[in-house]
């Protein structure tokens, strides 16, 4: 039977379960990542787990998120994590090595291996024909720990692409042009896999830039062929013998295909506050820009700051336009100084970051007060970056660098001929930023280094049979994780601080659901169509586990969220009949009763002690996933199988 590339990927690493479409699946996993904003949990997980060294083929920490030092609260994560990293058997990326996924394509990444991070964009490693993706920190540290990955089994959608990109539009304009056509959730449930003879056109970077922002379409993940392409890319950074060649049979059958010639694309924005919002930079251009963002994982390779600097060369940006530009990784920065392209950036004004992910996720240089923002990241959501009224643009690398200089949003092929970009046969290779572990000998005799800032992961309670609550919030449609759990330089410090993070807790939704979920000690949410969105923090289902939340009901959920969920013991439920959120008002007295016989028949019924009224529920759950929720969540579920 012909198999698509997809259905390789899985069935070279299925341990559990059928390819049957919707049925749970484990993988076997190769490769994990993770970063500081999310490792410390993770790595608190693994401790909890009690197993000594790390079973993957290679683990990775990466420091790139929490990078701004202006206590003790990130410089004490990064030591526990890298004392972890030492003692378990993970590599320790460096502050200022570079972006995860950046350094982890360029250096890491391997054609037909599996990878599972804690951060929703590790599906970039999709680029290199990886099946990557991303989980909540729980996972990744059971997989460290050699366990599986539980998905249920996907959806495969191809995008078959002709043609080749027009001088001006580039790869991210690619990525927008598919998130118009599906929106945020069009890809949930789903892998998208590209391919055609358009491929051929696209260089590995740009690949990655299409499978980071697949993340935004909530699909599992998305992957390219490994092909000559491939091997060139691997080849210049020094790793030819990690190529393998990988592709569909022919005749592999798709549930969706979706073709784009690749001459249709133009430059395109997607306009506030949501990555589908997309709209063509031309009908855009009498908006005034004060703020230009260049880099973040989507957008930082060598080849997009090369054309950056290119258009900045010999030009200064406009006077009410601020500038930062990003380098992805130590790589690129180095190759940028190099060859001159790095004086250019600095000549025209721009303000040079560190390697990292900073204003992507409010980690320093926010918008002004209802200002705009051109950015070349991955998401726009109302108050992700820092200021809550300013209005984001999420464009390419040409599009901003274009706008910088005009000070409004521009079409670059306003500025005439697009500059040719000449990339080296060889890159600059050098992993020093990245520190080995101990070997296992040494590693036993190692201690941990705990700050004050670090508390003890949190635990769930073990399902109960019957549910009553209050129901202390009721939130939309497209609620995500920057809203349920703030991300910004003022919180992210106490990501390893669950009691003090939930003070946090959906305040852009509601500034007084901490306290009130505090008082009322059990908590139900009501939510609508794709719930959790976004980020795949953990602490988005960690911080109302602590505050008492036992439920959530929603119209629908994304995918991480509803495992992270599991994951924390909080039972996740969709209404059968959507319109009976609009029976449901904040406050009521809210009960579930036979939840362990719902577990196993798919449905369950919510009654309103405050109203009468009975709403039939769907648990659309996998009996391990209702066993997890029964033992409390997933790290009492593995102390359990594991005794």
């Amino acid at each position: 039977m012909a198999m698509n590339l997809t259905q390789k990927l899985i069935a070279a690493h299925l341990l559990e379960g059928e390819m049957i479409q919707g049925q749970d699946i484990a993988l076997r996993i190769d490769q994990t990542l993770t970063q500081d904003a999310t490792g410390t949990m993770a790595y608190l997980a693994l401790e909890a787990m009690d197993i000594p060294r790390v079973r993957t083929e290679l683990s990775v920490a990466y420091i790139d998120h929490n990078t701004l030092q202006c206590g003790f609260e990130n410089p004490d994560d990064h030591q526990f994590i890298q004392s972890v990293c030492r003692k378990f058997g993970v590599r320790y990326s460096r502050p200022g090595n570079g972006i995860c996924h950046q350094v982890h394509l360029e250096r890491f990444g391997k054609p037909g291996k599996t990878l599972i991070g804690s951060d929703s964009h590790t599906p970039t490693g999709g680029a290199l024909g990886m099946l990557a993706m991303g989980a909540g920190g729980m996972d990744v540290a059971v997989a460290m720990g050699g366990g599986a990955y539980h998905i249920p089994m996907p959806k495969v959608f191809n995008i078959r692409l002709t043609g080749k990109l027009n001088p001006w539009a580039s790869a991210k304009d690619v990525a927008l042009y598919l998130l118009r056509i599906l929106s945020v959730k069009g890809g949930v449930g789903a892998v998208m896999e590209w391919s055609g003879e358009g491929i051929k056109n696209l260089t590995v970077p740009q690949r990655a830039t299409i499978t980071n922002m697949g993340a935004e379409l909530g699909a599992t993940t998305s992957v390219f062929p490994s092909d000559e392409v491939t091997r060139v890319f691997l080849a210049a950074q020094g790793r030819e013998a990690d190529w393998q060649e990988l592709s569909a049979d022919e005749g592999a059958e798709y549930d969706r295909i979706i073709d784009i010639d690749l001459a249709d694309v133009k430059p395109l924005l997607a306009c506030p506050h949501s990555p589908d919002h997309v709209k063509e930079a031309a009908a855009l251009s009498d908006i005034p820009v004060t703020q230009v963002c260049i880099g973040s994982c989507t957008n930082s390779s060598l080849a997009d700051m090369l054309r950056v600097a290119a258009i900045l060369k010999g030009k200064k940006i406009k006077d009410t336009v601020s500038l930062s530009i990003s380098p992805g990784s130590r790589q690129v920065l180095t190759m940028l100084s190099r060859c001159g392209a790095l004086e250019d950036m600095i000549s025209a004004g721009a303000r040079i970051l560190e390697c990292a992910c900073g204003p992507c996720i409010g980690m320093g240089f926010s918008p002004s007060s209802g200002g705009v923002s051109v950015r070349t990241f991955n998401r726009n959501f109302e108050g992700r970056s820092g200021t809550r009224d300013a209005q984001v643009y999420l464009a390419s690398p040409e599009v901003a660098a274009a706008s910088a200089l005009t000070g409004f949003i521009t079409d670059p092929s306003t500025l005439g001929d697009a500059p040719v970009i000449a990339m080296p046969e060889v890159f600059a290779a050098d992993d020093s930023g990245v520190l080995m572990p101990a070997d296992p000998q040494e590693a036993v005799k190692l201690t941990v280094q705990r700050g004050p800032n670090i508390k003890p992961f949190p635990k769930g309670e073990p399902l109960p049979d019957t549910l009553a609550a209050k129901l202390t919030l009721k939130v939309g449609d497209n609620i995500t994780t920057d809203h349920i759990m703030p991300a910004g330089a003022k919180i992210l410090p106490f990501r390893s601080n669950v009691p003090k993070l939930s003070e946090f807790c959906f305040t852009v939704c509601d500034e007084q659901f901490p306290a009130r979920a505090l008082q009322n000690k059990r908590s139900f949410i009501i939510g609508g169509m794709n719930y959790g969105q976004g980020s795949s923090r953990e602490h988005a289902a960690l911080a109302p586990l602590h505050l008492g939340v036992r439920a959530v009901i929603t119209k629908s959920f994304a995918r991480i969220h509803v495992a992270n969920l599991i994951n924390a013991g909080i039972l996740p439920l969709t209404f059968k009949n959507p319109e009976d959120y609009d029976l449901l008002s904040q406050d009521e007295d809210l009960v579930i009763e036979n939840i362990y016989a719902g577990l196993e028949s798919g449905e369950m019924t919510l009654r309103s002690l405050t109203t009468g009224k009975e709403i039939p529920l769907l648990c659309s759950l996998t009996k391990r996933q209702g066993d997890m929720l029964k033992a409390g969540g997933l790290l009492q579920y593995t102390k359990e199988m594991a005794e």
